[in-house]
């Protein structure tokens, strides 16, 4: 039995690593800005992954448990880093970083993408979650899965974030 589980477990993981890595590795930059943290917090959620699959029983779609354990494990690793947490803050009190670019000097992928990656960077785990599951084309159902939450709190916090985002790459509303 235990050799069925294993290569049950085994071939599981390699569908999960092939059809999610990519996500993975992004979700890893949202919640780590530190490359060499990055590529640690990266392993703990492919060993985690693999561990999880022994109990992974098909009531979710695989795509919901390996967001779940990689929104866990990006979660703890935020909390085990709390002393740098001091700058992190909730969608209410979030506010334009004062040395991002302006939206002309924006114009080019990789300084959006970098904006975008602070913002994200700056909101607290959950509502980080969101958004990254969010950029993922996770539906508000499935992040309320995932999260927890309400489907409805899943919708305010997506509307909050992407009115945030709209006024600040299209208005060009830059808030000090």
């Amino acid at each position: 039995m235990s050799d069925h589980m294993d290569a049950k477990q085994q071939e599981q993981y390699r569908l999960a690593a092939k059809a999610f890595g990519p996500g993975l590795d992004r979700l890893s930059r949202a919640y780590e800005a530190d490359p060499d943290l990055r590529r640690d917090l990266l392993q703990d959620i492919h060993v985690a992954l693999w561990r999880s699959l022994a109990k992974f029983d098909d009531r979710c779609s695989l795509r919901t448990w390996v967001y779940r354990v990689a929104h866990n494990i990006g979660a703890s690793h935020i909390v085990r880093q709390r002393a740098q947490l001091s700058n992190l803050i909730s969608l209410d009190d979030l506010d334009w970083p004062s040395e991002a670019p302006t939206p002309e000097e924006a114009v080019g992928a990789s300084q959006a993408h970098r904006l975008l990656m602070d913002i994200l960077q700056r909101l607290k785990p959950l509502d980080r979650q969101v958004m990254l599951l969010y950029l993922e084309d996770f539906d508000a159902k499935a992040i309320a899965e995932v999260t927890g939450l309400s489907t409805g709190a899943v919708a305010t916090r997506i509307y909050r974030v992407k009115a945030l985002l709209s006024a600040a790459f299209v208005k060009g509303d830059r808030r000090d």
